[in-house]
C-alpha cells in the first residue's frame, strides 16, 4: 500500500518543530508502525536527508518505549496495544497518516517523535519501591493474601510507563501511572508499612515534575495499552487524603 505521513520534525528540544509530508510507498499490510517508519527512513537515507528519529525497544509492547500520537491518539485508536503493535493492515490505501510525539509539558521533546519521560523514572526513584531486605524468595503460601488484593495489585503492576495516559489527558496528568505504581505495592502486606510515605512522596514528586490534575474525563483510561481501571486514581486520591492527615497530626 502507498499512504502519506504527516511527521512532526524537531531538531532539539528548542527548535520550534514542523510537520513534514513523506511519501510512504509499497509497505505491505502485516508489517508493524515501527516496521513501516523502518522503511520510510531507509528510503529517506538513501535520498540523502535525515531519518525519523523514535524511540523503540522491544516491539513486543512490553517496555512503553514506542510512544508516537498516531492520528491524535496516542499509541493510535486500537485498544488495548501500544504503538509498536499497530500493523498497517489497520489502515486503507492512500491514507493520510498524522505522526507526533506524546505532548506534555513534563515530557519535553528530545527530536522529532523522541520525548524526555525521566520525569516518571523520578516519581518511582520517590517511593515506587519496598526498602526491605529480601533475602531469598519466600514460599508462595506462606503470606495469605486475599484474592481480589492480589488481582487487583498484579492489574496495577501491568503499567508499563509508556506515557499515553499523560498524551491524552487534556491537563497532562500523570494520576493514572502514579496510581497504578502506588496501588500495586499499597494492596500487598509488604506494601503497607511503608504506604502513607510512598503516596505523599510519590504524589508530591509528580507534582513537582509539573504534571497537571485529574479531572475525571477518563481519556487516560482508554487510552492505557494494558487497560489499567482509573479506579487506581480514586484508590491514590483516598490514600494520599489518609496519609495527608496522618501527617498533619504527628
Amino acid at each position: 500500500m502507498n499512504l502519506t505521513l504527516k511527521v512532526w520534525r524537531q531538531k532539539h528540544a528548542n527548535d520550534r518543530g514542523t510537520i513534514e509530508t513523506y511519501d510512504a510507498k509499497n509497505i505491505p499490510g502485516e508489517a508493524s508502525f515501527l516496521e513501516m517508519l523502518d522503511i520510510v527512513n531507509e528510503q529517506i537515507v538513501q535520498s540523502g536527508g535525515e531519518p525519523i528519529h523514535f524511540d523503540h525497544d522491544c516491539r513486543e509492547g512490553i517496555c512503553g518505549m514506542c510512544s508516537l500520537t498516531i492520528n491524535g491518539v496516542p499509541h493510535s485508536k486500537e485498544k488495548g496495544i501500544t504503538t509498536c503493535q499497530v500493523h498497517m493492515r489497520k489502515f486503507k490505501d492512500g491514507d493520510t497518516i498524522w505522526i507526533e510525539p506524546f505532548r506534555g509539558k513534563a515530557f519535553p521533546v528530545v527530536r522529532d517523535l523522541v520525548v524526555d519521560r525521566s520525569a516518571f523514572d523520578r516519581i518511582v526513584s520517590a517511593g515506587g519501591y519496598i526498602s526491605v531486605r529480601t533475602g531469598s524468595a519466600e514460599d508462595a503460601n506462606s503470606l495469605p493474601i486475599p484474592k481480589d488484593s492480589a488481582d487487583s495489585s498484579f492489574d496495577a503492576a501491568a503499567c508499563i510507563g509508556c506515557g499515553a495516559c499523560v498524551a491524552a489527558c487534556k491537563n497532562a496528568s500523570a494520576m493514572l501511572f502514579v496510581g497504578a505504581k502506588a496501588a500495586h505495592l499499597n494492596l500487598l502486606p509488604q506494601g503497607q508499612p511503608e504506604k502513607d510515605k510512598r503516596v505523599l512522596a510519590m504524589v508530591r514528586q509528580m507534582d513537582s515534575e509539573g504534571f497537571g490534575n485529574c479531572t475525571n474525563h477518563y481519556e487516560c483510561e482508554a487510552v492505557c495499552p494494558k487497560q489499567i481501571s482509573a479506579d487506581v486514581i480514586s484508590k491514590l486520591n483516598r490514600d494520599y487524603a489518609v496519609a495527608s492527615t496522618k501527617e498533619a497530626f504527628k
